[in-house]
């Protein structure tokens, strides 16, 4: 007895493994493979025509480098800049369309809208709204009687703009999974509220916005990890610039290695970029994670 139930436990693991290898195979070959291979190349001096071992010596030198702290400073700015207000504004979207109101079907549809255009079709319409002088915003601005802007040319205002654009297309995303949250809390702790007599403003600080904790954990991590892994619009809108205002970190990995052809250094603002991914989400799972109640 004991033999067969092993035998068919073996088939039962063969066949799970089996539905398994196909995304496994893709896992290697675009996640595991490429991992491995720019930490290789992050210790080689690597270009189109040479490559040298040179150990930790990209790596100091990538630490010296001016470029490097600045891409850093605008990628903090961008995600202390987004993550808080995409997630504050999803919030408040999610609480609004949750209520059965007339046209709440519409008003998901629109918020939502932006996720599902391409970052760069988003780029080219913001690209147009920032135009100086007969630009949709410097347009407004001139008929409210404000002065108008180069809004993507001034390096203190690039990166505003840019914060302001993101926000306006990850909320809708974010409000998603809010109102999927919503949806599924217990009516009964509302109910019993409701008959205390707690204030609408009580009732979402002690009750909503706390069983909305795994959620936020979630969300949080999605857009801390998407703050870093943005480039579409920066192709199309400034190209890093100006002066390397707007300039993030997978951006300048892209032109390090694509435009530089500096392979080496490439790989190493690669290992960064990964190990800044990985703090966050260790960070979000093993230190926030025991402070959520699910």
């Amino acid at each position: 007895m004991l033999q067969t139930r092993r035998k068919i436990n073996w088939k039962e693991n063969a066949f799970a493994y089996a539905l398994l290898l196909p995304s496994l195979v893709l896992l290697a070959l675009f996640t595991f493979y490429p991992t491995i291979k720019s930490v290789y190349l992050s210790f080689f001096n690597s270009t189109l025509s040479i490559k040298k071992f040179v150990g930790f010596d990209q790596y100091a030198q990538v630490l010296q480098d001016d470029v490097f702290f600045k891409v850093m400073k605008n990628n903090l700015l961008l995600s202390i800049g987004t993550v808080p207000t995409s997630i504050l504004l999803a919030i408040y979207l999610a609480v609004w369309v949750n209520n059965k109101l007339k046209g709440t079907s519409i008003l998901r549809a629109a918020f939502f809208y932006p996720t599902i255009i391409p970052m760069i079709a988003i780029a080219n319409i913001w690209l147009f709204i920032y135009t100086p002088d007969y630009g949709l915003l410097d347009k407004f601005l001139g008929f409210m009687g404000l002065p108008i802007h180069n809004w993507l040319g001034d390096p203190h205002w690039v990166i505003v703009s840019m914060i302001i654009m993101v926000i306006w297309k990850e909320s809708g995303f974010f409000m998603i999974f809010y109102l999927a949250g919503l949806q599924n809390l217990p009516r009964e702790v509302y109910e019993a509220a409701e008959m205390e007599g707690a204030s609408p403003w009580h009732v979402f600080r002690k009750i909503t916005f706390p069983l909305l904790m795994p959620t936020t954990l979630f969300v949080m991590t999605i857009a801390i990890t998407n703050s870093f892994k943005l480039v579409d619009h920066l192709y199309i809108m400034t190209k890093g610039g100006p002066d390397n205002a707007s300039n993030l970190l997978l951006y300048h990995i892209y032109e390090t290695a694509f435009s530089f052809w500096d392979m080496g250094k490439a790989s190493v603002l690669t290992v960064v970029l990964l190990v800044i991914l990985l703090a966050v989400s260790i960070f979000n799972y093993a230190f926030l994670d025991k402070r959520v109640h699910y």
